[in-house]
């Protein structure tokens, strides 16, 4: 099969198109033959490499896809060969103690496709069953790849970990990135207020086209905790969805009595300070989260295949343009999701 493969780490310039061994479904498992795969900022991440990463070379970077079912692994019921499947990233064990309380995202044996394990840039994929939605007939592809991990990973967050409830204020800390349109999506379909920090007038539009009630542009209000307070009749918003990290410090200000923060990530930087009088003058709670459950992925698919969210789509590439998509994404000039078409 042909993939998208690294031998060391570097940028977009390692990643090479190349011939790979195609898989063999083992019991239990099925083998997906890749129609499209969505980037996301852990595959640079990945390329880039931390210290301490271990990887098995060579590495096929890609967490997100969709495609159709062509073989079945021993044992494996209720599926055919041709069926249409979006991929679930987050691979729990299956046998642990969380995986069996249903928590597989704490799984002891957690893997994620695209960075501890190889993952979607390529033809073929084989998985456990377990991580496959059944598609419905004719949806696109390119779209349930796109969904996958940022909407598994927004409702997770936003619903599981910080119990938002219809009527709640919410403060998206990032106009155009996948989770944070996502956020945005999921945050208005429970019928919540959405507050949008963002830089620029193209990505505050497409905020806005998502349902982005307040719209605030970072490069002319450098200090926007004001400007939030102001939208929410200075009482604070109750949940702050900040997946920069860095921004903390006025998002923490933002926060209303006894609100709540919850982060995924880091996009700008892991350490900084913040002023812990905030946290405990204002009975803040910060909740972070990882990806999300079985549960929680069946849940926001069904959501995305039905309309009642739809993915923000930015540029398609073809598989073999992976750099170009890879450097796009690095540039932050996207405008939803980038996606791969595998032919």
């Amino acid at each position: 099969m042909k993939a998208i493969l690294f031998h060391q780490h570097g940028g977009p310039d390692v990643l090479e198109y190349s011939d790979f061994p195609t898989p063999e479904p083992k019991p239990g498992e099925v083998l997906v033959n890749l129609r499209a795969a969505a980037l996301n900022r852990l595959d640079i991440w990945v390329r880039n490499g931390w210290p301490g990463i271990r990887l098995e070379y060579p590495h096929i970077p890609g967490a997100d896809g969709a495609g159709e079912i062509a073989a079945l692994g021993e044992g494996v019921n209720g599926w055919q060969v041709g069926d249409p499947v979006a991929i679930n990233a987050n691979l729990g064990c299956g046998t642990c103690d969380q995986c069996q309380r249903g928590s597989d995202n704490l799984c002891r044996n957690w893997n994620l496709l695209g960075e501890t394990v190889r993952g979607t840039f390529a033809e073929y994929i084989s998985l456990p069953v377990r991580q496959l939605f059944r598609l419905p007939d004719g949806f696109d592809f390119r779209s349930a790849a796109a969904a996958g991990l940022v909407y598994l990973t927004a409702w997770h967050s936003l619903v599981t970990r910080a119990k938002l409830a219809a009527g709640e204020s919410v403060l998206v800390v990032g106009a155009s990135g996948g989770v944070n349109t996502a956020s945005i999506q999921i945050a208005k379909y429970l019928s919540a207020q959405v507050i949008v920090v963002g830089a620029g007038y193209d990505k505050l539009a497409l905020a806005e086209s998502l349902g982005a009630d307040v719209l605030i542009d970072r490069e002319q209000e450098a200090d926007w905790s004001k400007a939030v307070y102001a939208a929410t009749n200075k009482r604070g918003v109750a949940l702050a969805v900040d997946n920069v990290g860095t921004t903390f410090p006025l998002t923490l200000r933002a926060l209303s009595k006894g609100g709540r923060l919850v982060t995924v990530g880091n996009t700008g930087g892991p350490k900084f300070e913040i002023d812990n009088r905030f946290i405990f003058g204002k009975q803040i709670s910060i909740l972070g989260s990882t990806m999300g459950t079985l549960q929680d992925y069946q849940t926001v698919m069904e959501l995305v295949t039905t309309g009642k969210l739809k993915v923000a789509l930015d540029r398609n590439y073809p598989l073999r343009g992976a750099r170009a998509a890879q450097s796009r994404l690095e540039s932050g000039a996207q405008m939803g999701k980038i996606t791969l078409e595998i032919s």
